[in-house]
């Protein structure tokens, strides 16, 4: 990458690990930090991370309060440290509002995780997946399958509807003949009517009157008409109520009380979590913990001052493994000055400690996996529970209220059967009042005058229900136009069920292809004797979490040699040279800055304590890394910064 006319970030630090006081521009590419330990080069790496959101950073020993300034991009971020006792407390506003991916892809100091992960043996996978919010995906799968459940219930109830289609409209056809006909009958009844009312003599006010009765007659039918049709509705609704209420009564006695209270729940959920937010700080400290010593093993921590407890010695200062007396530098011994007690001890026993710390983080990683497990076991436990309460509860309050349209429902047909009565009771007296009118051809007239009336009254209602089926078969019709679009939804949703349950797995599969193809790259450049690949192989495995067995992905790292006489086999991580492993665990953090496209959330690789690595390969990592980050941040010791390309930037003092 050209060097010049690049973007800079400008970093200006004041009491962050062993720095009084630094200001440094970075240019966009390859800065190299080059210098001897205890030079202050990881604490201003440290800073840098922390301008740019990282918490793994320390305030200077002898200073209450320190800060970074990170001008970048014509945009100026802050972050403060400030002494609270016997912790410290961040503030400002950094870069990155949450670290996570940043800390664990990007920044790859020693005591990275992801490099030391590897190291070590770790859970590969649980590296790679820490990031992912997987609480999150499976709340939005159970949101998924709750919208594809309405659909397919709207979509069935439509299939339905349209099933019903033909028995609706062969109704219709039914109702048209039978209108048509009784049109027909209609017409014919008028026409013997008015035939027979021509042939009558009769005064005018006679006639007026018989024919006001017959009206009298058919409006009062027509009302009788209409309460029939209340009543039979009525009738109708209340067999519906009844059904409804026995289906109701058996959903609330069948109702088994459960074992289990989700309120004992709901305390036992609060109670895991409690002790998760205790294991979430002790693995953060032990972090810290490991972290700080490694950096003081490997002279990358600022210098401390601490008394040692021999008689025979006064005060000694510690800047790196092996510190101390001239005689001690001379002889080699691989002791060093405890900076916890100040004794003088073994290299080897503090290095037995950390390993033990290590492993005392690893089970914590674990026992937290197992509490995730059963929190999510309980959680899912206690919604069920409470959704058969709901259900329980949601089915007595709709039978309540099913008793009381009972109730008024039956009062309502009462009292139609009572209006009724009372029609039919009126029609006959109309009837009688018209009978009563003395009219030549009278009876005759009042005969044809009824079934003219009957006819009407019938053709009435067969038009109300033509109309009625035609209004049912539109709405039918109307609401199958929407069949295709809620089947659409549909496919969307399980398209997204499908991405939502993959994503996971193609995470992993896309982590394991980037490390895979990645490392077989850098193994080519590098040139390492007899070591023919390393490579990441992904399988299922039957872990036991909480008190269910479940089935969980592994990363199983596979080393593949060479022998002198040719032959091929299979080697274990702890017999990769330590710069063999220091690449492998470099790798793995780029893979998991790719996968999770770190470059999009954090423009800076920071690498740190490569002397593991011969210079010429240093050079070659540097110069492969370089193409994924806009700022690629590196400290080296003079003799391996000087096999680097001319055309780096590089920073020989942090001041």
């Amino acid at each position: 990458m050209d060097q010049t006319s690049q973007s800079v970030a400008r970093v200006d630090v004041r009491n962050i690990g062993g720095i009084d006081e630094a200001s440094v521009a970075l240019p966009e590419g390859v800065s190299v930090l080059a210098g001897r330990n205890a030079t202050n080069r990881t604490s201003f790496l440290r800073a840098l991370m922390a301008g740019l959101g990282s918490q793994r950073t320390s305030l200077k020993r002898d200073a209450d309060e320190g800060a970074v300034t990170l001008e970048l991009g014509g945009e100026t971020y802050t972050r403060t440290l400030t002494r609270r006792g016997d912790s410290v407390a961040f503030g400002g506003d950094p870069y990155l509002d949450d670290p996570e991916l940043a800390d664990l892809f990007a920044f790859l100091l020693e005591s990275n995780e992801a490099r030391r992960a590897v190291a070590r043996g770790d859970d590969l996978q649980e590296v790679i997946m820490r990031p992912i919010d997987t609480d999150s995906i499976d709340a939005e799968i159970r949101e998924c399958k709750q919208e594809r459940a309405d659909l397919e219930a709207e979509i069935d109830e439509l299939n339905g509807l349209e099933q019903e289609l033909p028995d609706l409209e062969a109704d219709r056809r039914t109702k048209q003949t039978e209108l048509e006909e009784a049109e027909a009958a209609l017409e014919a009844a008028r026409e013997e009517l008015e035939d027979l009312d021509a042939g009558v003599e009769e005064s005018r006010t006679r006639k007026r009157e018989l024919e006001e009765a017959f009206q009298r007659v058919r409006d009062a039918r027509s009302e009788l008409d209409d309460l029939e049709f209340d009543l039979e509705t009525e009738r109708s609704t209340l067999a519906e109520l009844k059904s409804e209420r026995d289906e109701l009564r058996e959903t609330v006695e069948s109702a088994q009380k459960p074992e289990k209270s989700p309120d004992r729940l709901a305390g036992r959920i609060d109670e895991l979590r409690r002790r998760q937010r205790a294991l979430d700080e002790a693995i953060n400290e032990l972090g810290s913990v490991i972290s700080f010593n490694e950096d003081m093993l490997n002279g990358a921590a600022p210098a401390i001052d601490v008394e040692r407890t021999d008689a025979d010695a006064g005060e000694a200062s510690l800047a790196s493994r092996g510190g101390g007396s001239p005689t001690d530098m001379l002889t080699g011994d691989d002791r060093t000055v405890c900076w916890t007690c100040g004794s003088a001890v073994e290299t080897e026993q503090i290095e037995t400690t950390l390993d033990r710390l290590r492993e005392l983080r690893s089970e914590r990683l674990d026992e937290r996996s197992e509490l995730r497990a059963e929190i999510q076991e309980l959680t899912d436990e206690q919604s069920a529970l409470r959704e058969a309460q709901r259900e329980v509860e949601r089915a007595e309050e709709r039978l309540d209220t099913v008793e009381t349209e009972i109730e008024s429902t039956e009062s309502r047909i009462a009292a139609l059967e009572s209006d009724i009565d009372a029609k039919r009771s009126a029609i006959e007296e109309l009837e009688a009042e018209a009978e009563s009118i003395d009219v030549d051809g009278h009876d005759e007239a009042l005969e044809r005058h009824r079934e003219v009336n009957e006819i009407e009254l019938r053709v009435d209602r067969l038009e109300s229900e033509l109309a009625e089926l035609d209004a049912e078969i539109d709405e039918r019709e109307a609401a199958l136009e929407r069949r295709e679009e809620l089947e659409a939804e549909r496919e969307e949703i399980a398209d997204r069920l499908t991405e939502l349950r993959t994503r996971v797995d193609r995470l992993e599969e896309s982590a394991v292809e980037e490390f895979n193809e990645h490392m077989e790259t850098v193994l080519d450049i590098l040139e390492y004797e007899n070591l023919d690949r390393v490579w990441i192989e992904r399988r299922e495995t039957d872990v036991r979490e909480g008190r269910r067995k479940v089935s969980r992905t592994r990363f199983d790292l596979h080393i593949v040699r060479t022998s002198s006489d040719g032959a091929v086999y299979e080697d274990t991580i702890d017999h990769l040279s330590e710069s063999e492993r220091e690449v492998t665990g470099l790798v793995f953090a780029l893979a998991g800055y790719l996968v999770h496209d770190v470059h999009e959330t954090v423009p800076f690789i920071v690498l740190d304590s490569l002397e593991a690595i011969d210079s010429d390969r240093i050079a070659r990592v540097v110069d492969y890394f370089r193409d994924h980050a806009d700022f690629l941040v590196a400290a080296l010791l003079p003799e391996d910064a000087a096999a680097l390309s001319d055309e780096y930037a590089y920073v020989e003092r942090i001041d």
